[in-house]
């Protein structure tokens, strides 16, 4: 365990470096610079960073909890450290019990608040259209306080609220989250008129400084059909900061190459972004150095083409010229070039590395490391199952039996496992302690996903695991290289255990016994003028001797 950089808290899992406070600090705040308060250089939020935000909150105090913290943290002197992954210290002094809403049947608890009354579309009649179309709405000022107004007399706020509450009905959102979702909508639909758009860009800065509920908001105003989404490709923004080495001929057809490939055509099939991004990283350096010669793709030869894969080797080299070769067949087609130069180049045979297994050193770090309920359930489906990614996010609530201890992967049903069984036990009691209420129906949720019905995002998987040598793939890969040992490289033995492809089995084996006969480790045969065996740790006698 060692201290965490940015905050200094202890109790950071060595090799990590961050406590996952700070990580997501620094996600949601990536304004780095110098601290007005500590003079470190750390990601800050409006001038300070995490450890004085953290210091100004333990100063505010109990009596000033409902006062604004940012004067509080400008006044911050000197700071108390803490360890990592602890709960902050809470106010201790008793205050008298308040009833709660509507708790128990026979508790003289507040009311539950009613439920909306059912709204539907409002019937439009004529519209006065605005004057000036460009014109921008600030949503800091005027805001409406449900908590000493009423709500107003608007038909779109109605149905608004009216689609919250089917909204948190379906999914079984809390109070607090119910709450913060009709604050925002009565702040945008408050003064609103019939035929008028609501840009994502006027309402964004409000609620990411208030950090409520922006993707909620955002999926009720999309359902209304009154939203106006201006928010900037973030695929064409990275494609130009790209491109803008390349020659302006080169430039040109190399956009419309990647856009085509992004969206699909009647002649293109559509790929994912991650796919075309690969693409593009694996042909940037081939392209910025014909841009230094060429004005235009037809002026490539197949010498060039040589060229660009001639220092690459693996897989490397696979995927440079594939995308090459779709670069050229697309310009091809298009009418941009008048030859294909990638036409009979063959990329040859691709040596696969030999797999290691991982060492108990670094199985334990990782062990050490999944400190949570569900980092212990990730690590026991990729080392026990050998589950990846994907398939550890995709597995549903319905695809676990702990009755008759079976759970499907990926399509295959599997046997739990006495670890297996503990691991899932735990993290479904704290799934239902947690969340008590949410209709995701994955089996793995987290704050986010909770409150949907959508799965838990890929780096949510492995951040636990990051920057350690056994990761989650890594775990994978070394459950499936040890049924490889146990069964001596049987590539039909794990097909069938791990349910994969033959040519990924034929790989395992192939690694496995390269393994098992150790090479290395062979002793060299006795020399000429000794005798006895090679397995004979003893030295040699001299030839004639008793």
């Amino acid at each position: 365990m060692v201290s965490c950089d940015q905050c200094l808290s202890w109790g950071v899992p060595e090799g990590i470096g961050r406590c996952r406070a700070c990580r997501e600090f620094g996600v949601r705040y990536p304004d780095l610079g110098d601290c007005l308060g500590c003079r470190r250089r750390t990601p800050r939020r409006k001038g300070y960073c995490r450890l004085c935000w953290c210091q100004a909150r333990l100063d505010r105090g109990p009596v000033n909890r409902h006062s604004r913290l940012l004067p509080f943290v400008q006044d911050v002197r000197h700071h108390q450290l803490f360890f990592a992954r602890m709960p902050s210290p809470r106010d201790t002094t008793v205050r008298p019990t308040q009833p709660r809403r509507g708790v128990g049947t026979g508790s003289p608890g507040i009311p539950r608040k009613a439920p909306p009354p059912v709204a539907g579309r409002p019937v439009a009649g004529q519209v006065q259209l605005r004057l000036i179309d460009d014109l921008r709405r600030d949503y800091r000022y005027g805001r409406v306080d449900l908590r000493r107004h009423t709500v107003p007399d608007n038909p779109w706020l109605a149905w608004a609220l009216h689609l919250s509450h089917t909204m948190a009905e379906a999914r079984g959102w809390s109070g607090i989250v119910h709450r913060t979702l009709d604050r925002n909508l009565v702040m945008l639909l408050a003064g609103y008129l019939d035929g008028e758009r609501i840009r994502y860009s006027d309402y964004y800065p409000v609620l990411r400084d208030r950090m409520a509920g922006l993707k909620r908001v955002t999926e009720v105003l999309q359902s209304m059909g009154i939203l106006l989404d201006d928010r900037p490709d973030t695929f064409e923004a990275w494609m130009t900061d790209k491109l803008a080495d390349l020659h302006p001929g080169i430039r040109r057809d190399i956009h419309s190459w990647a856009r085509a490939l992004h969206e699909g055509g009647p002649r293109v099939r559509r790929r994912s972004e991650g796919t075309v991004r690969n693409y593009l990283y694996h042909v940037q350096a081939a392209l910025t150095d014909w841009s230094q010669r060429y004005g235009h793709l037809r002026e490539v030869t197949r010498e060039d083409i040589l060229a660009a894969v001639a220092n690459r080797s693996g897989f490397a080299r696979a995927l440079t010229l594939a995308a090459l070769r779709c670069l050229f067949s697309w310009a091809k087609r298009e009418g941009l070039i008048f030859r294909n130069p990638t036409t009979g180049i063959k990329n040859g045979p691709c040596e696969r590395r030999i797999l290691q297994p991982l060492s108990e050193d670094d199985i334990t770090h990782a062990v050490n490391a999944a400190t949570t309920p569900h980092a212990r359930l990730f690590v026991a489906l990729a080392a026990i199952n050998a589950a990846r990614h994907g398939d550890i996010r995709a597995i549903l609530l319905d695809d676990v039996d702990l009755g008759n201890r079976r759970i499907t992967i990926a399509g295959r049903i599997r046997r739990i496992d006495d670890l297996t069984h503990q691991v899932l036990v735990e993290w479904l009691d704290y799934r239902r302690k947690r969340w008590p209420n949410t209709a995701n129906p994955y089996l793995l949720v987290s704050q986010h996903s909770a409150t949907g019905i959508q799965p838990v995002t890929q780096p949510w998987v492995g951040y636990l695991l990051r920057g350690l040598p056994a990761t989650i793939e890594g775990l994978r890969i070394d459950r499936q290289l040890d049924e490889a040992l146990a069964c001596g490289g049987d590539p039909l033995h794990l097909a069938a255990v791990f349910d994969i492809d033959s040519s990924t089995a034929i790989r395992y084996a192939t690694s496995a016994r390269q393994l098992l006969q150790r090479p290395h480790e062979a002793k060299p045969p006795p020399s000429p003028g000794t005798r006895g065996s090679t397995l004979d740790d003893s030295p040699d006698e001299p030839v004639g001797s008793s």
